[in-house]
């Protein structure tokens, strides 16, 4: 791991697994960075909506964000800074990943949304501590996903502007709860991006 350029979290949808979200990995295709998919329990990182009060999530939500804490620590002991670590993931994934880095924010090699935004009912206070130092984001969704609304999209995006974060938001028309070619795109050049900084 220590060769790497750069790390990759990849964070699943309800109902996945680590080894169906790893499937993105040849899609990426970065053969020098090291892709890392943490697995939820039951294969959900919580149990209601992302829509829903954040305390009926829990403690599945605190849980979910602990552990990508503790791999982002791992990575900097074995010498891969946060600076070098992008964050991603799908649908609940995604969700999970966009709350992690509003949370905790600093310079990231990059967060990648797939169909998600940051959790909580509408008028969830989203003052979030702290900087994003010009962290790239990408949010890529459908403009009627089933799972995750437009408003909630374009809140997440803005939001982490706010924060610092350099956001590219992407809306696809009439596009299902899915990922397409142009998000991998994306996504690939905020993992090519975190490499060079290595």
């Amino acid at each position: 791991m220590e060769a790497a350029a750069c790390a990759v979290i990849l964070i699943h949808g309800r109902g996945a697994s680590a080894e169906s979200i790893l499937e993105l990995k040849p899609l990426l295709d970065f053969p020098d960075a090291v892709y890392l998919a943490p697995q939820a329990s039951g294969y959900t990182w919580y149990p209601y909506s992302f829509l829903a009060p954040l305390d009926r999530n829990e403690p599945g939500l605190s849980s979910g964000l602990q552990l990508i804490t503790d791999m982002v620590l791992r990575l900097d002991d074995t010498g891969i800074p946060a600076e070098r670590v992008v964050i991603g993931g799908f649908s609940q994934g995604a969700c999970l990943a966009s709350e992690f880095v509003a949370r905790n924010a600093r310079r990231y090699g990059g967060l990648i949304v797939f169909s998600g935004g940051l959790i909580g009912p509408l008028g969830t206070n989203r003052s979030y501590m702290g900087s994003l130092d010009g962290t790239p984001v990408f949010l890529g969704c459908s403009d009627r996903d089933p799972h995750i609304p437009l408003e909630r999209v374009n809140e997440t995006a803005d939001v982490l502007t706010s924060m610092g974060g350099s956001v590219v938001k992407q809306i696809y028309p009439d596009l299902g709860h899915t990922i397409i070619g142009d998000e991998i795109d994306h996504a690939r050049q905020i993992i090519a991006s975190a490499a060079g900084s290595a």
